[in-house]
């Protein structure tokens, strides 16, 4: 299947760029005989800790489930929101790869390198970051704390003026003119609107749907909310795109979105918020010297 051949490759250049190691499979002084692999490791992990689940053993080192669902968490999103058992066989040949490729380079020097010593610094330091985040920020974005934000968004968004109406738009002010005179005379807007607008809305009677003032250019939103429910504009309204003839049919107030709707914005702010504030924190005891990339000292930021 194209998909998985490309989930393949795809996991094959994370295997490279990833020094292979960071897959993290795990290195055990065990026998292959003291553990065996899951006959169904997908399923299991709906019941087992993944990282106790063995799914390959390679020589005396093991492979868990844990690992190649890290794998598919580091993949592009399109293929992180498939399920694990379609990529389940390629990402098991890739942890057993990145195992064989690091104990091969575990067998050199390359662990004692300079350079290869700062990468894995940086690789821990990440780590740790992470995980120190998820332990005493993450924590904190609880439902109720994210509910009570919520509440006092919702207060603030809440009440904000909107307007369904129609419109027509023609080229010329003469052309709108003989529109609002045809309307004068009875006719039908939305039958006007499908034989005269050149908006694609034409076709289904210029209608707009349900609008804030933002959302349209200046001179129309300023012309419809400016008229009565159930009344169309008696002169042509100009704007950039070019002359409109509108109907209001209603107006409301917004209602304001559902905690559901907010949720994933609101996280993501709260966590925002408490990363500064405990970078703030930890910069406010921390003695930092700056220098430039000539090894010159920098001020500190203002």
């Amino acid at each position: 299947m194209p998909f998985l051949r490309s989930a393949a490759v795809a996991a094959t250049v994370l295997l490279s760029t990833a020094a292979a190691g960071s897959l993290a499979v795990a290195q055990t002084t065990s026998s292959p005989a003291t553990s065996s692999p899951a006959t169904s490791a997908p399923a299991a992990a709906a019941e087992s800790d993944p990282s106790k689940i063995v799914v390959a053993t390679v020589g005396k080192g093991t492979v868990t489930l844990a690992d190649l669902i890290a794998m598919r968490e580091a993949l592009p999103a399109q293929y992180r929101q498939m399920p694990l058992q379609a990529l389940y066989p390629h990402l098991l040949e890739r942890a057993i790869d990145g195992y064989l490729i690091a104990r091969a380079a575990r067998a050199t020097d390359l662990a004692e390198r300079a350079d290869v010593k700062q990468r894995i610094k940086r690789a821990e330091d990440e780590v740790l970051s992470q995980v120190y985040l998820s332990e005493t920020i993450a924590e904190k974005v609880t439902e109720d704390a994210l509910r009570e934000r919520y509440a006092k968004a919702a207060a603030a968004d809440s009440g904000q003026e909107e307007a369904h109406a129609r419109h027509i738009l023609v080229d010329t002010e003469e052309q709108a003119k003989q529109v609002i005179a045809d309307l004068d005379k009875g006719a039908d807007f939305a039958a006007l609107a499908k034989e005269r607008s050149t908006d694609p809305g034409g076709s289904e009677g210029g209608d707009l749907g349900w609008f804030s003032a933002e959302q349209m250019v200046p001179e129309f939103s300023t012309a419809a909310f400016a008229m009565e429910p159930g009344s169309y504009s008696k002169q042509p309204v100009k704007s950039q795109f070019g002359w409109h003839v509108i109907l209001l049919e209603e107006k409301r107030k917004a209602p304001a979105p559902t905690f559901e709707e907010m949720q994933s914005q609101l996280a993501s702010e709260m966590t925002r918020e408490l990363i500064t504030a405990r970078l703030a924190e930890l910069r406010k005891d921390a003695v930092v010297q700056r220098f430039g990339p000539d090894g010159s000292p920098m001020p500190a930021p203002q």
